[in-house]
């Protein structure tokens, strides 16, 4: 018990590391979250500083929520921790407790989770993003898409009880917070990949 409590908690901490502040501070500049969309994540990186720290800060916030779910399974807990473990390493990059709790939207560190848990979902999550990135050119559509097809893949080629429940939970995180990105989608004023936003005195020029 005290050691499920404790595998939780490093969970949380290590998914509340802002990679992206870090990278694009110290890569850039920049404060991340006042240029763009405002968020932390690899999207709004690559957009503000480029594509090095992008890829730095993508693989960073898969690799927090990929390591405790990976030590989770290491040491043989029971389903339902490793499904608590994989939730609270997404909680931790959404309320980052070393980010005041102003965390980005999940989906990096959403796919580390369940690469680990659900390999075989996760990496077809992985095809569905860059397949509706790569046609749209529209991460949040992509992100969107991939987060709804989560539930269903899992039921499909896993169907554990706890998988099903983490699932369901990771999608209506996911979407909460595009909540915004789906009004812009809707509107069609969403920002596309690669767009460039330029930063004078915190200001930010389209």
């Amino acid at each position: 018990m005290i050691r499920d409590l404790v595998l939780v908690g490093v969970a949380y901490l290590l998914g509340s590391i802002p990679f992206g502040v870090l990278v694009a501070r110290t890569q850039g500049g920049v404060d991340i979250r006042r240029v763009g969309s405002g968020n932390i994540g690899a999207t709004n990186v690559l957009r503000a500083v480029g594509k090095g720290a992008a890829a730095f800060t993508l693989l960073a916030d898969v690799g927090k929520g990929a390591l405790p779910v990976a030590l989770g399974r290491w040491l043989g807990v029971a389903t339902p921790v490793l499904a608590t473990i994989a939730l609270a390493a997404v909680g931790g990059h959404l309320f980052p407790v070393f980010a005041r709790f102003r965390g980005g939207k999940g989906v990096a560190t959403t796919l580390g989770v369940v690469l680990v848990a659900m390999p075989v979902v996760g990496s077809l999550l992985s095809l569905i993003w860059l397949a509706v990135a790569t046609l749209s050119r529209y991460s949040s559509l992509a992100s969107l898409t991939a987060s709804a097809a989560l539930p269903i893949l899992t039921w499909v080629l896993d169907g554990r009880p706890a998988m099903l429940a983490l699932s369901g939970a990771l999608l209506v995180l996911v979407a909460f917070r595009h909540r915004e990105n789906i009004a812009r989608l809707l509107a069609g004023t969403e920002a596309k990949l690669g767009q460039k936003v330029r930063v004078s005195n915190g200001q930010i020029l389209k």
